[in-house]
């Protein structure tokens, strides 16, 4: 079993930075190291969306167009945490970020995933950007 739990959301101005942590727990039959693991948001009245997603190695991170060039996403295997670092903050990245573990899906079909398919899902963390 996974647990996940994301931290570092907030109020910050356009223009500003935010670096979110998603803290898993596991039981000893999962190894987190070999876990994909990814960040989606989802703003009011909308779908849940895919952000970034990172490999189990830490070596291959995937992003959404919107938010390349301004997020980075990175994970510390020892520390069982993954990452997203939100620079260039805009009113249209306001949502509630939610951290994602997977190992069912290629590296490839992960971003086209419908969320439903996703099966271990933090609480969520609210990103507010005002203008």
């Amino acid at each position: 079993e996974v647990q996940l739990v994301e931290s570092g959301g907030g109020l910050v101005q356009a223009g500003g930075s935010l670096k979110l942590a998603c803290i898993a727990s596991v039981t000893p039959d999962f190894n987190f190291s070999f876990l994909t693991m990814g960040w989606w948001r989802q703003a009011p009245g909308k779908e849940r969306e895919f952000v970034a997603v990172i490999n189990w190695s830490g070596t291959i991170p995937s992003y959404a167009d919107s938010v390349r060039g301004r997020f980075t996403i990175s994970r510390d295997d020892a520390k069982k945490t993954v990452y997203l670092q939100m620079n260039g903050l805009k009113p249209e990245d306001t949502a509630v970020y939610y951290c994602n573990a997977d190992s069912s899906h290629s590296l490839s079909d992960y971003p086209k995933a419908p969320p439903s398919s996703l099966r271990i899902w933090g609480q969520g963390t609210q990103v507010t950007v005002s203008s």
